[in-house]
Parts: C-alpha cells; sequence; structure tokens
C-alpha cells in the first residue's frame, strides 16, 4: 500500500507540473498554484520513497482530490467560448452605455 501512496503521489505531481508547463488557456496565477502543489507532492513522494526511515505512516487520500479538481479545471477553461451574435454585441453595448453593467 505504501508504494502505491507513494507512486500516485508522484504521479499526481507530474501532472501538476506538466499542467503548468501548458501556456494556453490558463491564467498565470493558476499556473503558478499547479506548479507549487506539482513541486510540492513530487517532493514528498521523494522524501517518503528515498528518505524516510519511519515505521508508521499515515495516508491522506483526500490529498488526490487537488489533482482531479486541476485537472477538471484545467480541461474546463480550454473550452472555447461562445462567440457573440450582432444582435447580443448590439444588446450589450446598449447595456454598457446606458450604465447599466
Amino acid at each position: 500500500m505504501f508504494n502505491w501512496y507513494v507512486g500516485l503521489l508522484a504521479l499526481s505531481g507530474v501532472i501538476m507540473l506538466a499542467l503548468a508547463a501548458v501556456r494556453e488557456g490558463q491564467s498565470t496565477t493558476t499556473r503558478s498554484v499547479d506548479a507549487i502543489f506539482g513541486a510540492v507532492y513530487l517532493g514528498y513522494a521523494f522524501y517518503l520513497a528515498f528518505l524516510f526511515d519511519g515505521d508508521s505512516y499515515l495516508i491522506f487520500f483526500q490529498a488526490f482530490i487537488l489533482p482531479v479538481v486541476m485537472v477538471v479545471n484545467y480541461f474546463r477553461n480550454r473550452t472555447p467560448k461562445p462567440k457573440l451574435t450582432d444582435t447580443q454585441k448590439a444588446w450589450r453595448e446598449y447595456q454598457k452605455s446606458a450604465g447599466r453593467q
């Protein structure tokens, strides 16, 4: 079970670092958060795999919710936004000029 946990932590870290490397469709803040958490996950996996000498450890499966949320957020932000029709553009311009937005 320990090896699976370490492997999943490392995989999560690599995935988050890969998401941080992609520039298209993400803000700088999102990419920074992906990079920071990716490095933390990968570093913790390295620590557990090579430096940890303890007898007991805790497994937090909740830690794997964050990578899933980040991947979902990445693909959600990559979906193209619908283009406005001429009527919708005119309506928005009217709203702005009337001071309603």
